[in-house]
């Protein structure tokens, strides 16, 4: 069967996810996280894709990005793949591949899903039990977010903005949003759109994604999500 293409538009945000082969561990030491941001913000610079959020997981990653064009997050994680492996297997001395097949990506109706793909993103350590809080975990975006910490890689959407006028409120209110974890529903949503590779949003947007593309996107076969759900556990 022909792998499903996947779906950019220009200024339409997408959740981008990468998976260590066979599960297999991506980031051995404080460097290597490092070096994958270096990386990224380097390739979101040169292909013009806005970074808005992300998380690096020992095994995975999680990106929340906007491209320019169509062809930039494909450009970008091509880039972070090709540097990112060369760095790795040189520092430890290893052969072969690291990333999982294809990444997995959907597009995201930001009206209705952007900042819920912040908190599924930056929630993701305390998931997975390794911290209790987002704000322990050093390597996502939640700390720009809610505190103000410098980072480079990130471009605020404007959405993000919108949350209030002033920084300080801003942030206050960010933090509030993660003072409780995802609904199942929302959850399911998130993680079926990002394994088939579907629009993140409503009927509405999913046709206006159609009409954009000129093309039939399709739809998750019934039966299948549970198991197919289980490849992104976080």
């Amino acid at each position: 069967m022909p792998r499903k293409p996947r779906m950019y538009l220009p200024d339409v945000p997408s959740h981008v996810i990468q998976r260590g082969n066979n599960r297999d561990v991506c980031f051995y030491a404080d460097p290597d996280y490092q070096f994958y941001l270096a990386c990224l913000k380097d390739a979101a610079s040169r292909y013009k894709v806005a970074v808005h959020a992300y998380v690096l997981m020992t095994n995975h990653t999680h990106l929340l990005m906007t491209p320019e064009d169509e062809q930039g997050i494909s450009c970008v994680m091509q880039s972070l793949g090709r540097r990112y492996v060369q760095y790795i297997n040189k520092t430890y001395r290893r052969t072969g591949t690291l990333w999982g097949s294809r990444h997995k990506a959907s597009v995201v109706d930001a009206e209705d899903y952007l900042l819920h793909c912040y908190r599924y993103i930056e929630l993701n350590p305390v998931r997975a039990g390794m911290v209790e809080h987002p704000g322990d975990y050093r390597w996502s975006s939640y700390r720009y977010h809610a505190y103000g910490e410098q980072n480079d890689l990130i471009q605020d959407h404007l959405l993000y903005h919108h949350i209030a006028a002033d920084n300080d409120t801003r942030r206050a209110c960010y933090r509030e949003l993660f003072s409780a974890g995802l609904d199942r529903q929302l959850l399911h949503e998130i993680r079926t759109a990002a394994i088939f590779s579907m629009p993140l949003g409503n009927d509405r947007f999913k046709l206006q994604i159609e009409r954009a593309l000129d093309k039939s996107i399709g739809y998750a076969r019934r039966g299948r999500s549970q198991k197919a759900e289980e490849e992104i556990v976080n």
